[in-house]
């Protein structure tokens, strides 16, 4: 006698990884300073801000000389990356170096991310000092090369350093600063939150593409304003090289632009977002 075969439909159930919230970082961690493994983080944050400053400000210059009409011609509009190849040099290094230094350092790469999370007490003082001294001697390093390598073009063309575009005033400029900011930390926030990957564990997010993403987009809006900084390093990286009035000028929007930003990013996601001053810590399993 044959059975029948019944087709049951396979119902697959997602559990929830057991979540605790960890701890913040103290304020003062005297220990660190003792351990290979921040200096081994410090390293990865001062190479990986080099990297980025040499590919992306080479990127710019490589594209102001392609595109410079007493060179290129009657063609030279549409010569070069143009603004979108840009955009996609600054978030696609960001992905690139986020993804290959997070397990080590936290791929910062840029100082008021570094900020951003020594409000919300994800790292020590100490550390995000040192982070942010490593950024910045690694961006001055990244153009240094840019610089040496194609001296003539570097001059000619600005040198990638950032400055408020003509036609606006300070306060767009700082506006225009503290909004890409507030992206690119808030992307932070949320890419890395540990309630989150608890929560949605059967889903595989890399988080250095929402990060990538959210630098990309930020420059295609803010690249006719300021030229996009979102990154005090990569400004103050370019200004020191290039060595200009204009570009020390404007220097103070590049720092107190993104610090407010990610202070306001990081204020917005522990205690809207997180509610971090209305919830004891403690066990958290998703529903």
């Amino acid at each position: 006698m044959g059975k029948d075969v019944e087709a049951a439909a396979e119902v697959v159930e997602f559990t929830a990884k057991d979540y605790t919230d960890p701890p913040p970082a103290p304020l003062i961690d005297a220990e660190e300073l003792g351990k290979w493994s921040l200096y081994r983080a410090v390293i990865a944050e001062f190479i990986a801000t080099l990297l980025f400053l040499y590919i992306t400000v080479a990127t710019v210059i490589g594209y102001k000389h392609q595109s410079d009409p007493n060179v290129g011609g009657t063609d030279a509009a549409c010569s070069g990356v143009g603004i979108l190849g840009i955009a996609w040099a600054f978030g696609g290094m960001i992905f690139i170096l986020v993804y290959c230094t997070a397990g080590i350092s936290g791929g910062h790469i840029n100082p008021a991310v570094t900020f951003g999370l020594l409000l919300a007490r994800k790292v020590s003082l100490i550390r995000a000092l040192l982070y942010m001294i490593a950024q910045c001697l690694g961006a001055i390093c990244g153009v240094g090369l840019v610089k040496s390598f194609q001296k003539a073009y570097y001059n000619r063309y600005g040198g990638g350093a950032n400055e408020l575009s003509s036609g606006y005033s300070k306060g767009t400029g700082l506006a225009a600063e503290i909004i890409g900011t507030f992206v690119l930390v808030y992307t932070v926030f949320s890419a890395t939150d540990p309630k989150r990957n608890a929560r949605d564990s059967h889903v595989p997010v890399l988080a250095p593409l929402p990060i990538g993403f959210a630098v990309f987009m930020v420059h295609l809006a803010t690249i006719p304003i300021t030229g996009t900084g979102i990154n005090p390093a990569r400004s103050f990286g370019a200004a020191v090289i290039y060595n200009e009035d204009k570009a020390w000028d404007d220097q103070w929007i590049f720092w107190v632009g993104p610090f407010i930003g990610a202070a306001i990013a990081a204020a917005y996601h522990q205690y809207v977002l997180r509610a971090s001053a209305g919830k004891p810590l403690g066990s958290y399993r998703s529903g």
